[in-house]
């Protein structure tokens, strides 16, 4: 089976699950936030892009281009994404049910950084950003700044 058709077969699962929770505990959401998202997102940079995840965590980034450009990757299934330290580049997704994504912001983390330099905390709490705003942000982005699909 293809790798992509697996996230897509798994999410069908997962949120089959959590409607049978929904229907069990009304009242709770159970959300599907956190670290689950987080290496969907890694799992998407890994097949679709020039990302070789890191086998061990690594403050900052997740992984690294073939040319040694270390990335940061990020994912949700809200209308926000969270930024916390600069890292030399950002891959945001957003994130559908059906297993489809979106790129929200592709390149590097300074642009994020200049761009929301007067919030306050930026570069040191973990803040949210709107994948709207990120997504005009990456459009100004040069091709060449941005990590390569396969």
């Amino acid at each position: 089976m293809e790798r992509r058709a697996v996230i897509r077969e798994a999410l069908d699962e997962i949120f089959a699950g959590i409607e049978h929770l929904r229907e069990a505990f009304p009242g709770k959401e159970f959300t599907i936030d956190g670290k689950l998202v987080g290496d969907i997102g890694e799992a998407i940079a890994a097949l679709e892009y020039d990302v070789k995840l890191y086998e061990t965590e690594k403050a900052g980034h997740d992984g690294e281009t073939s040319d040694g450009k270390r990335v940061q990757v990020k994912a949700t299934f809200k209308k926000s994404l969270t930024f916390k330290t600069v890292p030399d580049y950002y891959l945001g997704f957003k994130l559908h049910r059906d297993g489809e994504y979106e790129e929200v912001f592709n390149g590097p983390g300074k642009v994020i950084f200049e761009r929301y330099s007067h919030r306050k905390g930026i570069g040191e709490e973990l803040l949210s950003f709107p994948i709207s705003e990120l997504g005009k942000l990456s459009g100004n982005v040069r091709r060449t700044e941005k990590i390569r699909r396969r």
